[in-house]
This record gives C-alpha cells, structure tokens and sequence, in this order.
C-alpha cells in the first residue's frame, strides 16, 4: 500500500506499507506503539505519534498546514513525522488518491517556501504568520481539487 510521511522539516518521501501489516509498519516509522489517527479530510488519515508533542517532538507546520486546509479550520499542533494512507469509506487504511497526494505535495513545497521567506521578511505576529500559512494552503488545496 503506497502512502507518504510529512516531516517536520516540511519534506514529503513516499512510503510502500505492506497491506496486510500497515498498523505496524506506521507504528515502526512513527517509533511509537501510542499512534493516533486524525481523519481531516474522508479520504485520509493523519497516523501521529501518540506522545509527540509530550515528548517535545519538532512540530510538523505542514501536516497542521495540510489538516487545516483539509478541515477548513485551523487545527491544533502537530509534532512529529506523520504518516498519511488513504480511507475507505467504511475507515479501512487503503492507498492515498493521486490528487491527495498532490495536495500534501504542493502545501508542503509551499511551508518550505514561506518559511524561507519569512527568514528575510518574518511576519509582524505569530496570528499573521497562521493566517498568511492557512491563506496559502487553503489555495494549494482548492487549486488541486478534482
């Protein structure tokens, strides 16, 4: 089954998880038995380390970026790499839709982006830079809808 991981550090890399074994598989990525599961869009799960943010994992701008996009709204932090599969409807883990996949790509390529910018230009608040991230995943999101 093929899904990707979200890494803090805004990079995206593709991961084959044994179909029948992808509960353990995510597990060993994540290095963590304590995995939860965010569904913000009906296509996808979010697979984060259970204790990430307890255990001072680096917090995931573009997983919370993407969720946000996905749910609308902006979420609560995320730490930690993430893992990302597909759903079915009845919630079974199945490989990521292409167009999903397109959009994890494009918003992290835009955190990468904006975070380079805000190096010579840092926003006037911590409100503007969350507002200035979700404006532009919003738009990564929208623009790659099918």
């Amino acid at each position: 089954m093929h899904a990707f991981s979200i890494n803090p550090d805004a990079t995206v890399a593709g991961l084959n998880l044994p179909a029948s074994e992808a509960q353990s598989a995510i597990q060993e990525y994540l290095g963590s038995d304590a995995v939860d599961q965010g569904v913000y869009h009906p296509r996808a799960v979010l697979h984060l380390h259970g204790n990430g943010r307890n255990l001072g994992l680096p917090q995931n701008l573009a997983a919370w970026a993407l969720a946000s996009a996905w749910r609308g709204m902006p979420l609560y932090p995320l730490a930690g790499p993430i893992v990302v599969t597909g759903r079915t409807e009845s919630g079974d883990l199945t490989t990521l839709d292409d167009d999903l996949v397109q959009h994890a790509k494009a918003v992290a390529q835009t955190v990468r982006d904006t975070l380079t910018e805000w190096r010579a230009r840092p926003p006037a608040s911590n409100e503007a830079a969350v507002n200035e991230l979700l404006a532009y995943a919003a738009r990564d999101v929208a623009s790659r809808r099918q």
